[in-house]
């Protein structure tokens, strides 16, 4: 499902009134019909009492539609308006003006004393307050109302989004309404989609308000959800080069998790040929416990870090692997960045790079925009912020603008990590993942997305779609472990442990309670 910018969602509107002729106040209409709908189904009408609060724009408009579908059938309806009801316009008006002629008492909202008796004896709340056009912090009367709808304990319903959520981050505008449902309209927009917004969200629903598929599919809409692909089958006489022969160049004294679980990971998600070109006085204690690795021991620096002077024969192993990965605890000392530079710049084959090695050609992005084979990039947002030259905090709040800028000019791949990871192409198209959970958040879980990302590609996945899927898998597998195990204490062992059912479960296709968790938003 496609996913908008609310200034993309304000453009299929005017194309749905001009060019298909759906007036507005039929989109109006079928907005909140959605939103009665939904009331209906997950909550019930006849006899309960509802509290409605509509601001002054079109989203107070369609709490308006609400309030009337709910006392039609059989709801006991208060409305409160936040400012002037002279200042509504267009649809809002007209709706605004249907209301004042049904039995249902509608009051100007001056001071949040008003209201605390009233929600405290409603069954359930509608905030149509602020839609996704908000651009300043909520405050003063605003601000009052929204945290007493969020500290209700009611029920409550919020139309398109939740009021004080920013439609284009998600971020919270000052304060924001925690919603238990939030159904939205044309498309799901970035801000309910990723975090906090996702979060106060609560159950997301979308009606597409009679669009037509030519407009809410359009190719020009580059942001959409992830969903996972079909595995291609392993056939009967497979041998372990069938499923993809993978090169990892990590490790350092004192970092031995990280190679690790990067190159086990590809072989519990279902990769063949696993080899780790790590230093030489690590190699042994690794092996410890990956066994099922195939070991390239490397002449060290001084730092016990892999020394300049392998970089040949890492060339020429690279040219019979599928995939290289270059990165995972691959030390910052000085000799051994020099040849991750220089590896990225020579390898001829896919290239996953992560952590240290992120690090090292950030000295020079120019070897990335330059490589002739694909090229993907595993950065958490402090990465990120050393790609770009920006800070975390401008990057938190236009993720996605700074993704698909930075994938068009460096021309690779991109996977932010994080809540709702991000992943990025070259042509601004960009996916966001909807497996994961907070437990993930812990040292050496990326090692093992590295691996599960090589891994998808060996069992013969296109790269584009080797990436999406290892990204989906690495994060269902942390569900999984989070299911049996609690978030808390989740190690990247345990990430790594449950690959093998996260891959299973893709296989067989996904029961319907993990197909609902992933959905993102359910059509109304």
């Amino acid at each position: 499902m496609k996913v908008t910018r609310v200034s993309e969602m304000r453009a299929l509107d005017r194309t749905a009134i001009e060019d298909f002729g759906i007036a507005e106040e039929l989109l109006m209409e079928n907005a909140g019909q959605a939103v009665y709908f939904v009331i209906l189904k997950e909550f019930g009408i006849e006899g309960k009492r509802f509290l409605v609060f509509c601001g002054l724009g079109n989203n107070g408009g369609d709490g308006l539609v609400v309030a009337r579908k709910l006392h039609s059938n059989g709801g006991a309806v208060k409305v409160f308006v936040l400012g002037d009801p002279t200042r509504f316009e267009g649809a809002a008006k007209v709706n605004f003006d249907i209301v004042s002629r049904l039995p249902i008492e509608v009051r100007q909202l001056e001071s949040v004393e008003t209201i605390e008796t009233d929600i405290a004896h409603c069954d359930a709340i509608v905030d149509a307050i602020l839609g996704t056009g908000i651009t300043r912090d909520v405050k003063g009367l605003y601000g009052y109302v929204v945290e007493s709808i969020s500290q209700s304990g009611k029920p409550v319903f919020s139309v398109d989004i939740p009021s004080g959520v920013h439609g284009d981050t998600g971020k919270v505008m000052g304060a924001a309404v925690r919603a238990d449902y939030t159904v939205t309209f044309g498309l799901p927009k970035i801000g309910n989609i990723l975090f906090p917004g996702y979060d106060l969200g609560g159950k997301l629903y979308v009606s597409h308000i009679s669009f037509p598929p030519s407009i809410t599919t359009a190719d020009s809409l580059k942001v959409a959800i992830s969903r996972p692909v079909a595995l291609p089958p392993r056939e009967k006489d497979a041998h372990k080069g069938d499923f993809g022969k993978a090169l990892f160049i990590a490790g350092a004294a004192g970092y031995y998790g990280a190679p690790y679980f990067a190159a086990l990971s590809f072989l519990k998600a279902g990769g063949g040929y696993s080899r780790l070109a790590a230093p030489r006085s690590i190699t042994p204690f690794i092996a410890n416990k990956g066994s099922e690795i195939v070991f390239v021991p490397q002449e060290e620096t001084s730092m016990g870090s892999i020394a300049l002077e392998n970089k040949r024969a890492l060339l020429e192993l690279s040219q019979r692997m599928d995939m290289v990965v270059l990165g995972p605890g691959l030390s910052l000392e000085t000799e051994t960045q020099q040849l991750a530079r220089e590896l990225a710049n020579e390898i001829e084959k896919p290239l996953l790079i992560d952590g240290d090695g992120i690090t090292a050609v950030c000295e020079d992005l120019q070897i990335i925009k330059e490589r002739k084979a694909e090229t993907i990039l595993t950065p958490h947002l402090g990465e990120m912020a050393r790609i770009t030259k920006m800070e975390v905090s401008e990057i938190d709040v236009g993720k996605v603008d700074v993704l698909q800028r930075t994938c068009r000019e460096l021309n690779a791949m991109i996977v932010v990590k994080g809540g709702h990871s991000l992943i990025g192409h070259p042509d601004e198209c960009v996916l966001i993942n909807m497996s994961g959970n907070p437990g993930m958040a812990t040292v050496g879980s990326g090692d093992v997305l590295t691996g599960t990302i090589a891994a998808m590609f060996g069992l013969g996945l296109p790269l584009r779609d080797a990436v999406r899927q290892g990204v989906f898998v690495h994060g269902l597998s942390g569900d999984l472990a989070a299911e049996d195990k609690g978030e808390d204490g989740i190690t990247a062992q345990d990430i790594l442990d449950y690959l093998p059912l996260a891959v299973k479960a893709v296989r067989e296709g996904l029961d319907e309670r993990l197909r609902d968790r992933y959905i993102g938003a359910r059509v109304v």
